[in-house]
């Protein structure tokens, strides 16, 4: 008599998600790490010589480590934050030569921006540059910082945006970016303006089309922002715990 033989159903596997999908999602998170991370520097929440706490990060955005090291590997390459060996990432701390190159860089993208710029604002162009001073001056008349801080620099970034050369607004939002880490180690005396008078003086001079005025301006008040900072040695490196070891220890 023949017996019959019951065969083990095959467990279901799962259908594995596509992989463009794994990979459009981490570069996804990727990106608002970076933007998260860039904000926070910006707007000083994260001073110079900060760690970067990869766990944390980890943990708050729901994704691994080696998803946190690709994105802070991004940020090294911009230079807003550098990787120290056995230690981890640390907010970058620039250098006075380093500062001062950024300074030189800041000038010439500002100078050849603006000639861009006198040749295509539009009107509307010009009312969106007046309507940023007008959100200056009120959130300046306040008391929160962090709008104080979120504003800083926005009236030249949307100068770059006008001028049309996306090359040359991606070179300025960098180095802006890394000034502000030379702002947070070197001036002397906090603001927290960018100079909404300036502002408005060198949107005058874009409105009547005048390219040497605006200049000019813009030259006196790079000249205003650089003049708050003191680059020297003790002025900027003593802030970071090593080099105030250093600099007691051998008293």
């Amino acid at each position: 008599m023949r017996t019959s033989v019951k065969r083990r159903a095959r467990p279901q596997t799962q259908a594995q998600e596509p992989r463009f999908d794994s990979v459009d999602a981490t570069e996804d998170v990727s990106d608002r790490i970076c933007a998260t991370l860039a904000a926070a520097i910006r707007e000083g929440a994260l001073r110079p010589g900060s760690k970067i706490l990869e766990d944390a990060i980890a943990e708050h955005f729901g994704v691994s480590r080696t998803v946190v090291r690709g994105a802070l590997g991004i940020l090294e390459h911009d230079h807003l934050l550098e990787r120290k060996r056995n230690r981890g990432s640390f907010v970058a701390e620039p250098s006075i030569g380093q500062a001062q190159e950024l300074f030189e860089a800041r000038r010439s993208i500002e100078r050849v921006i603006l000639e861009l710029v006198i040749g295509r604002a539009s009107a509307a162009d010009c009312d969106r540059l007046n309507a940023i001073i007008e959100q200056e001056h009120a959130v300046h008349q306040g008391t929160d910082e962090k709008a104080k801080a979120g504003l800083s620099g926005q009236f030249h970034v949307e100068l770059a945006r006008i001028s049309g050369n996306g090359v040359l607004a991606e070179l300025l939002e960098k180095v802006v970016a890394r000034l502000s880490l030379v702002m947070a180690l070197y001036e002397d005396e906090r603001h927290d303006d960018c100079g909404t008078d300036h502002h408005r003086a060198i949107l005058a001079a874009v409105r009547d089309k005048d390219i040497k005025r605006a200049q000019h301006l813009m030259a006196e008040h790079l000249a205003d922002i650089e003049g708050r900072v003191r680059l020297t040695q003790d002025h900027g490196d003593r802030h970071t715990f090593e080099a105030v070891l250093a600099n007691f220890s051998t008293q």
